[in-house]
């Protein structure tokens, strides 16, 4: 990856609908040569989809929580059947398995208490390996993610 396949990824990040000929124009190549790179891209998978960003409390989903989890055993078993459950709940927006106290965490958007406390309670709770649930409610978004800082990245 060069600074010119860095560029347009740092452009694309920002406006996925920019068109072909504003972004060539931008990145100092031509048409052809930037259409190329940009599908050499989505074919070697550094590109992996295209989406729109949507404005959360707009389309009614007010409260955005952070959730800890700890399981009750590191079993293979355990972790990929938590995983799997966690990939069936559309309110899950991320989940990470990560070091330190508690061995997932896990960022959910809900439209109200009662609905997050319906995915808490209702589902949740009753996959088997969990042992213990910590829930860090979002009061503001002081920086969300809008795309990866590519000038440091290691090709």
């Amino acid at each position: 990856m060069d600074r010119i396949d860095t560029r347009i990824l740092s452009i694309l990040q920002k406006n996925s609908q920019i068109s072909m000929a504003n972004l060539s124009e931008q990145v100092g190549l031509s048409l052809s040569a930037c259409h190329r790179r940009v599908k050499l891209m989505e074919t070697d998978g550094r590109i992996s989809h295209y989406a729109a960003q949507i404005n959360r409390a707009a389309v009614g989903l007010e409260i955005q929580v952070f959730i800890e989890i700890k399981l009750t055993s590191h079993k293979r078993a355990d972790l990929e059947a938590f995983e799997e459950a966690i990939l069936r709940m559309d309110d899950v927006l991320e989940c990470h398995l990560i070091s330190g106290e508690f061995d997932f965490l896990i960022r959910v958007a809900a439209g109200n208490a009662r609905d997050y406390e319906s995915l808490y309670r209702d589902r949740l709770a009753d996959i088997p390996a969990v042992q213990q649930m910590k829930t860090l409610l979002s009061l503001r978004t002081a920086k969300e993610f809008r795309g990866y800082n590519l000038e440091n990245a290691s090709s």
